[in-house]
C-alpha cells in the first residue's frame, strides 16, 4: 500500500485513469455526467478507493436514488415514480391513505426549481401521465406545518439554520426563503450521522423536516450545497472537507 497513488481532482483522474491500480485512491467528485456511474463502478471493480464514496457521489446527483436508498429516513409514503404504472399505483394508495395534496421533486434539479405542489395525486396523474420525459421523480405527501432545517456536518463542525417562506411553500433561500440559526438536539445530530453512515457521506448538507410532534425526516442530502444562511464561509468549509478526504485516503 506504500506505493499506492493518490489522484486529486477530476482532471487528474481522467488524465491518469489507465494508470490506476488496486489500492490507489481518488479524491474528488467525478465530473463526467454521462459516464459517472460507469466510471465509479469501474473504480470499485479495479480496487480503486474513491473519496467521497461512489455511493455518496451517485446519491448526491439524484433525488430519486436518495428516495430509494434512504427511504427509511424520509417522510412515510415517499416513493420514487419511474413510470406511469408507478404513478397510477400511487394514486390508489394515496387515496386509501387519505392523502390529499402532494409534492413532486424532479431529478437533477436544485434550488427549488424542480419542486412542485399538486392538489392531489389524481391531478398529478392527469397532467403528467402522458409525459414520458417527466420520469423519474420523487413523490411525497405535502406537509403544511413543519420546520425546515438545513444541517451542515463536516467532521466535528456542525451547523444548522432554519429556512422559512411566508409567501410560498418552497423554503429554499434562493426561492425567497429566510434563514435563522437553529440549535440541533443531540437526537437530531445523531439522526443526521446515521444517514451519513448509511449513505457513505464523509460530510454532508442535509435538509430535515422537523414536525411539531417531534418527528424527524430527511428531505434531501448533498455533498455540497448553498451557504447563504450559514455562518461558515465557503473557503473554510471546503478546506475542512478536503482535510477529511485526505485523512481518509491516507489512513486506509
Amino acid at each position: 500500500m506504500s506505493d499506492a497513488k493518490i489522484l486529486r481532482g477530476h482532471r487528474e483522474l481522467i488524465r491518469r485513469y489507465a494508470e490506476l491500480a488496486p489500492g490507489d485512491a481518488f479524491i474528488g467528485q467525478v465530473g463526467e455526467k454521462h459516464i459517472r456511474q460507469a466510471l465509479l463502478i469501474d473504480c470499485q471493480a479495479r480496487g480503486v478507493r474513491c473519496y467521497p464514496s461512489p455511493l455518496a457521489q451517485c446519491l448526491h446527483h439524484s433525488k430519486s436514488a436518495q428516495a430509494f436508498v434512504l427511504k427509511e429516513f424520509m417522510l412515510p409514503q415517499t416513493r420514487v415514480i419511474s413510470r406511469r404504472s408507478d404513478l397510477l399505483a400511487a394514486v390508489g394508495e394515496y387515496g386509501k391513505a387519505g392523502i390529499g395534496a402532494v409534492v413532486t421533486k424532479q431529478d437533477h434539479m436544485h434550488c427549488g426549481h424542480g419542486v412542485r405542489l399538486w392538489e392531489s395525486a389524481e391531478l398529478l396523474y392527469s397532467l403528467m401521465g402522458l409525459d414520458s420525459e417527466a420520469f423519474p421523480f420523487v413523490l411525497q405527501p405535502f406537509l403544511a406545518d413543519f420546520t425546515d432545517v438545513r444541517v451542515i456536518i463536516a467532521g466535528q463542525y456542525v451547523e444548522a439554520y432554519t429556512r422559512s417562506n411566508p409567501d410560498g411553500f418552497r423554503k429554499n433561500l434562493s426561492a425567497g426563503g429566510m434563514s435563522a440559526p437553529y440549535r440541533l438536539s443531540s437526537e437530531e445530530v445523531e439522526f443526521c450521522r446515521r444517514i451519513m453512515d448509511r449513505a457513505g457521506f464523509p460530510y454532508a448538507h442535509i435538509d430535515l423536516h422537523i414536525l411539531e410532534d417531534g418527528g424527524i425526516y430527511m428531505s434531501e442530502i448533498a455533498l455540497n450545497g448553498g451557504l447563504k444562511g450559514a455562518a461558515i464561509r465557503r473557503p473554510e468549509l471546503d478546506q475542512i472537507k478536503q482535510d477529511i478526504l485526505e485523512l481518509l485516503a491516507k489512513a486506509a
